[in-house]
């Protein structure tokens, strides 16, 4: 199980009442590694640079796995998304980038997500993810 929802969020999403902030609570609680990856990357964003990232490997199989439970989710990628205020894109199992809304349209965005992009990402120590 990717997520420890607490009792009270479980009777809340029941009763059809759970809202983004608990939701994001419960993953900002069960997957503090991808938490903390994606905080990184928010926080990098700076004026004239074209996106914030974090890009270092996950220190062993269990942060990955949370990295890509919650990039690989709809539901948790985009309350992320909706929470930080940014569009995020992945490569590699650990390259989390964090765009600003008005910028998925840019050159650079589309350059990060092409296999383009995606291929000349590549290197030898990063094929076992």
């Amino acid at each position: 199980m990717s997520l420890d929802v607490p009792t009270p969020v479980l009777d809340a999403a029941a009763r059809g009442e759970m809202d983004d902030a608990q939701f994001v609570a419960v993953v900002r609680d069960s997957l503090p590694y991808a938490w903390t990856t994606i905080s990184s990357a928010v926080d990098d964003q700076a004026p004239g640079k074209p996106f914030g990232e974090h890009e270092v490997p996950p220190p062993s199989e269990r942060e990955r796995g949370e990295l890509l439970r919650a990039l690989a989710s709809n539901a948790i990628r985009g309350a992320l998304e909706r929470h930080f205020g940014v569009v995020l894109a992945f490569q590699n199992c650990h390259r989390v980038a964090a765009f600003a809304p008005a910028d998925v349209d840019s050159t650079v965005y589309r350059e990060f997500i092409s296999p383009r992009g995606q291929v000349l990402n590549q290197s030898p120590e990063l094929r076992d993810c």
